[in-house]
């Protein structure tokens, strides 16, 4: 799993193989340039969840509920994720275990599916008071385990594991009959995700400790468009294959 933004990220990511394009509201931090996810509406989801399903992807689209947007009435939760599967979303994801059942019953219900997402939940990081590991303790990796069971009877598809040990991360998969997603939750899960431009090294912060760069495509995009800018400054762009020929009966 990778997230993707827009449509021409959706198209690499799925001719690069993935198997699932999460539109995360992580947006709100790598494209609008926010300091958390808190600020994006179902509005933005909406819109960024139309230009990745505009890329046709093999792959899974799944679409974050963003914050707030399942806090409220089951009715209004359902009708939020509705608006994504519209958009061409076909599953959405939000945060939380057994405290949002009736919302997530209530989406299960109208045959919505929904990806579960626990630990490190970022709508939560205020209160959490910053980005931190999760269920570090025994009693709290316990509790992870049985809010993963929880969210599994209600329905869920699959569980996103974000920021725990990695024996958690172990705990969870091993006691859930449905996948799991890690994010900073160690080898064991089913499957990872990590945010697309943290993978090619488009972030100016620095990368979390379970990112793994794989490019460094800022560097590339500087250099690509210092080139072009000297090219126009000194005359040398376009040249004469850059440009359209004037036609020999042409007057002015």
């Amino acid at each position: 799993m990778i997230t993707a933004y827009d449509e021409p990220t959706a198209r690499y990511a799925d001719a690069a193989g993935v198997d699932f394009i999460l539109v995360g509201d992580s947006l709100a931090n790598v494209v609008l340039g926010h300091a958390d996810t808190l600020q994006v509406t179902v509005a933005d989801m909406v819109h960024h969840t139309k230009a990745v399903a505009a890329a046709h992807p093999a792959a899974m689209i799944i679409a974050d509920m963003p914050w707030l947007s399942y806090h409220g009435t089951p009715a209004d939760a359902v009708a939020n994720a509705g608006a994504l599967i519209r958009a061409g979303a076909q599953a959405v994801k939000l945060e939380g275990g057994s405290n949002r059942a009736d919302v997530i019953a209530a989406i299960v219900n109208a045959e919505i599916p929904v990806v579960g997402h626990l630990g490190l939940t970022p709508q939560s990081v205020l209160a959490f008071g910053g980005f931190k590991v999760q269920a570090k303790t025994a009693e709290a990796a316990d509790q992870l385990v049985r809010e993963a069971l929880a969210l599994q009877e209600l329905g869920v598809c699959m569980i996103v594991i974000e920021c725990v040990p990695s024996a958690v991360g172990t705990m969870a998969t091993e006691a859930l009959s449905i996948p799991t997603i890690g994010i900073g939750a160690g080898p064991d899960t089913d499957g990872q995700v990590l945010v697309l431009h943290d993978v090619l090294g488009l972030t100016s912060r620095p990368p979390a400790k379970f990112v793994r760069p794989y490019a460094d495509l800022g560097a590339a995009i500087t250099a690509a468009v210092a080139a072009y800018a000297a090219d126009v400054k000194s005359g040398s762009f376009p040249n004469e294959s850059e440009t359209y020929p004037t036609p020999a009966d042409f007057t002015h």
